[in-house]
């Protein structure tokens, strides 16, 4: 009886360190005003996205869910409409593994909205392929796609005056390495069959996305305009959906016990765009609705800079 009550106390403790550090929540309070201002968030139409836009089209923001699947867009268009009385919740057709539609897209954007004052980058995936132009499928997705949206969409971000670029990266950005020189010989930061190499090029994409928040801000200075990265926290979304189906049996338990869901996880991604006072910490990483420090190698100024210049080439921007 004794070492089933001690076996009980361990795991109970376990569990409650667990919800405090590793899936610890928080709660965005920031209130900025939202009527009127005009959003896009990628992936908006599942997830993180889609909680976020129901929390933006709440408050009176024009949201434009950039998604590559219509009908899961309409989909949760009508959800959000539903539930916020929003009738100003739009789709725009987006595949961030096409450096063409992203053009497209930016194009029909700066044609069709006047104005843009925060842009959420939040579409990622865990999973091993190519992109429509040769890119590993998680360094075109989760970095090169939105850094060429966020450059085509800059200047209009300029124009507003204090608008805000949001990068959703990861926790797993601490595991993530970059070899340019391979980068640029290959198009991708890692690849392979087996699970560990495209979850270890998935590490590596979130680095570029904390190194490309990092140097943006850099190239902002002078403007109303900051950005910031983010760790959402350890979310039961779709990202994982491309893994096989042994690790979804082993995954989907401790998911269902201890993972955030996606209006949890969208708390910090709320945090940046809303909170008021942030200005001065553009560039800085976030978790848990407040500023982290990150690692050498994810505030490495050398590494940033090279990153964006060859992310530039592999855009054709330079």
């Amino acid at each position: 009886m004794f070492h089933l009550l001690l076996l009980a106390g361990v795991v109970l403790g376990g569990y409650i360190f667990l919800t405090q550090t590793l899936f610890k929540r928080s709660k965005c309070k920031g209130n900025a005003a939202m009527a009127g201002k005009t959003v896009i968030i990628t992936g908006g139409n599942t997830g993180i996205g889609k909680a976020t836009a129901l929390h933006l089209a709440r408050k009176g923001a024009r949201v434009i869910l950039a998604c590559r699947n219509r009908d899961k867009a309409e989909t949760a268009i009508a959800d959000i409409t539903k539930q916020t009385g929003s009738t100003d919740v739009l789709y725009m057709q987006l595949d961030l593994a096409s450096l063409k539609s992203v053009r497209c897209f930016a194009e029909t954007f700066l044609k069709n909205e006047s104005s843009l004052d925060l842009l959420i980058n939040n579409a990622g995936l865990v999973a091993d392929g190519r992109t429509e132009d040769g890119f590993g499928i998680e360094f075109g997705v989760n970095h090169l796609g939105h850094f060429l949206l966020t450059y085509l969409l800059l200047d209009r971000l300029k124009e507003g005056g204090g608008g805000r670029v949001v990068t959703l990266s990861s926790m797993a950005h601490r595991w993530g390495h970059i070899d340019l020189e391979a980068l640029a010989a290959t198009g991708h930061l890692g690849t392979g069959r087996y699970s560990w190499q495209f979850f270890q090029a998935y590490c590596n994409s979130k680095l570029c996305n904390v190194l490309f928040t990092h140097e943006l801000a850099k190239r902002l200075k002078g403007t109303k305009v900051t950005c910031y990265s983010v760790h959402p926290g350890v979310v039961r979304t779709e990202l994982s959906r491309h893994v096989s189906l042994w690790q979804k049996v082993f995954i989907e338990p401790i998911a269902r016990l201890l993972f955030l869901d996606p209006e949890a996880g969208a708390q910090t991604t709320l945090h940046c765009s809303l909170q008021e006072g942030i200005e001065p910490l553009s560039g800085r990483y976030f978790s848990c609705c407040a500023m982290q420090e990150v690692c050498a190698r994810a505030r490495d100024d050398n590494m940033a800079r090279k990153l964006w210049e060859v992310s530039e080439k592999l855009c054709g921007l330079s």
